[in-house]
């Protein structure tokens, strides 16, 4: 099967206008997927640079569920998602009815991205307790068993099965969440620990690959996400013997330019099935 390219829209800088023709372009251009994400605050300056530490972050900004269910209405064949959302900011049953609403606006199309969260701005500026990161983590854990629970309660049901997609690296708490819950995983070919981006890849899904095997999962059923430059189209054929199933792309606002994604497109379509 051919991997997937995920275009993961950054809903920053940008009036909605822009953001909407973006999501409607990345369709146009043969995109599989369509991410937004889950933040209040912009994560990345203007030009794509990071803030300093402890610099205040700010800029244009939207919503991340509202922005899904436009998104839903505007395109019809890529799967819409947050790239991911925060466990930490909405009640757990109204975040399962929330996606099966868009899954339902949608026909079908709804990928429940989730995390433990991280960004302590947002946290403190809309009210919300931070914590510790493995309290987080121990919250999202309990958050996703109500989260299937609820989503087996709700009338209609989804239009189809929705992939609960799990983001994040944790080899000990997150992964094994991961291979419990998800049918999607999340990560990034980033280099660290004396690995390469792409020895990481592969050393995060051998983890999986061994948490799925302890409770007795088969991890072929776990779908494999994987962030990456989109200026490194060299590294496109690496990833997938890495162990990728999906590339996901970012680009920033106000222009979202899709010139260099255009490329892993063309690559994904000169791929064999």
């Amino acid at each position: 099967m051919k991997p997937k390219i995920a275009i993961h829209i950054l809903p920053q800088h940008a009036s909605y206008e822009k953001i909407r023709d973006a999501a409607i372009r990345a369709e146009e251009i043969g995109a599989d997927i369509i991410y937004n994400w889950d933040h209040f605050y912009p994560l990345f300056k203007e030009d794509g640079s990071y803030w300093d530490k402890g610099e205040r972050r700010e800029g244009k900004h939207f919503e991340c569920w509202t922005m899904l269910a436009s998104w839903a209405e505007v395109t019809s064949k890529v799967e819409i998602g947050p790239l991911v959302t925060c466990n930490s900011y909405r009640n757990p049953e109204l975040l399962a009815d929330m996606c099966r609403t868009v899954d339902h606006i949608s026909n079908g199309r709804a990928i429940l991205g989730i995390g433990s969260g991280w960004f302590e701005q947002d946290y403190d500026e809309f009210g919300y307790e931070f914590g510790t990161a493995l309290w987080r983590l121990e919250e999202l854990e309990k958050a996703l068993e109500r989260i299937v629970t609820r989503i087996g309660k709700l009338d209609p049901q989804p239009v189809r099965k929705m992939p609960i997609l799990i983001g994040g690296g944790g080899e000990k708490v997150t992964l094994r969440i991961t291979a419990k819950y998800a049918d999607r995983w999340h990560g990034f070919a980033t280099p660290g620990k004396g690995r390469s981006g792409m020895e990481t890849v592969a050393h995060k899904n051998e983890v999986l690959d061994n948490w799925c095997k302890e409770i007795g999962r088969n991890p072929e059923e776990i779908e494999r996400s994987i962030g990456v430059d989109k200026d490194r189209i060299d590294k496109a054929d690496e990833l997938i013997a890495a162990g990728a199933t999906e590339v996901t792309l970012s680009v920033n606002g106000p222009d979202y330019d899709f010139g260099a994604i255009k490329d892993w497109i063309s690559w994904r379509d000169s791929l064999e099935t």
